[in-house]
């Protein structure tokens, strides 16, 4: 059995523990790796992060789907601990969807979720939002295209971020896990609301992290996943924008600390140990 075989049934059993799994986001291997080494369970890849970082782009829906099942196999090439992955709206409808499904499967991924925004997420443009009997066809068709019964179908929902519609949002959720999903997302659905939901909605529940809201709030709020999709993207624009800002100034590189003293334990992180020790072991060193 396989790395991603193993790693989805990691996710099940985790998943049926009934604790809050924290997920943050990636942004590149580098990150994920990171997120690994801090003990997190599981790490996250969207396509807010993939159009940044990968494309230096916003996610308004540039990135193809080949381009975001490459790079997310990126990220489970780099890591031992289960992928979620960002399926955007799936790209394609109900009788071609099995594509992208088998692209992210063959990535690596241990889940997948596919939104039902349509157009206008993360911009002041208007919404648009599929129909709920759109997504229930895909979802099914979904669940037809996996070849393993462990890499997780997880549909999203949009109404509570785009229309502030928790009713809507319910609905949608219950008719997909009706529909045979092995989990449903809300984005932008804040803990405090989602806790005066939950006994209203079926089955195991995925949200975004909200400003302002803890870890312990979306414990006590009952949501099973919490992906934290921006976490790596935001702190590497930080730290290299500041790193760069000082250099400009200072003119010295050495003005960073952060920057100059690190430089042994990133060539320890990312592997040169590891391929000083091939080289010996092969007889090129």
């Amino acid at each position: 059995m396989g790395k991603a075989e193993n790693n989805r049934k990691k996710l099940r059993k985790m998943l049926e523990s009934g604790k809050t799994i924290v997920v943050p986001g990636a942004c590149d291997p580098i990150s994920a790796l990171l997120v690994e080494r801090a003990g997190f369970q599981a790490v996250y890849i969207g396509s807010y992060a993939t159009a940044a970082a990968g494309f230096g782009m916003p996610d308004v829906g540039l990135v193809t789907m080949g381009e975001m099942a490459a790079y997310a196999k990126t990220i489970t090439d780099a890591v031992d601990i289960p992928v979620i992955a960002d399926g955007e709206n799936g790209w394609n409808n109900a009788a071609n969807i099995w594509r992208t499904i088998r692209s992210f499967e063959q990535a690596g991924v241990c889940g997948i979720h596919i939104e039902d925004h349509e157009f206008g997420k993360h911009a002041p443009v208007p919404q648009i939002l599929t129909s709920r009997e759109n997504m229930v066809q895909k979802i099914r068709a979904a669940i037809d295209a996996r070849e393993d019964i462990n890499y997780l179908m997880i549909p999203r929902t949009d109404a509570a971020w785009a229309f502030n519609d928790v009713e809507d949002a319910v609905s949608r959720m219950n008719a997909f896990t009706d529909a045979g999903a092995d989990m449903v997302m809300a984005a932008g659905l804040d803990p405090n609301v989602l806790a005066g939901l939950r006994s209203r909605i079926k089955g195991k529940i995925m949200i975004t992290d909200t400003p302002g809201r803890s870890v312990a709030d979306e414990e006590s709020a009952g949501a099973d996943v919490v992906l934290y999709y921006g976490f790596s993207l935001y702190a590497a624009y930080h730290g290299v924008k500041t790193a760069l800002d000082t250099f400009m100034q200072t003119r010295n590189a050495d003005d960073i600390k952060q920057v100059r003293g690190c430089i042994a334990e990133f060539e320890n992180f990312i592997g040169y140990p590891e391929f000083s020790d091939r080289a010996k072991k092969y007889g090129l060193a």
